[in-house]
């Protein structure tokens, strides 16, 4: 199987792949535990997108596969079109509260 993985590949171990996307995620979902603004909790979650992005691009490069990167395409795309629809919503939650703090957005029940 080493002989269908390309040399440059070849030069990072899978493990530290896996050790960066898992360090990238804890500190995503840390930031979603954690923080109470709406926009750093909106970049955590991308980060943890990012961070299953690099696993899946890592695996198929190590199986020589496109299939995973083709999926992250997918992935992508799918991100960009919440990342402007999330930005909108954002954007009109602080034109009527002034705020983004996501612990005062209990006004929006009825």
């Amino acid at each position: 199987m080493d002989q269908t993985i390309p040399e440059v590949i070849r030069t990072v171990p899978l493990q530290y792949y896996v050790f960066f996307a898992s360090a990238l995620f804890a500190i995503g979902v840390t930031g979603v535990l954690v923080r109470r603004n709406a926009i750093i909790i909106f970049m955590c979650v991308e980060l943890m997108l990012n961070a299953v992005n690099i696993l899946l691009t890592a695996f198929s490069a190590y199986r020589a596969d496109p299939n995973g990167q083709i999926f992250v395409f997918f992935i992508m795309a799918v991100a960009a079109a919440e990342v402007s629809v999330g930005l909108g919503i954002i954007v009109m939650i602080y034109r009527n509260f002034q705020t983004t703090d996501v612990n005062l957005l209990s006004r929006l029940k009825w």
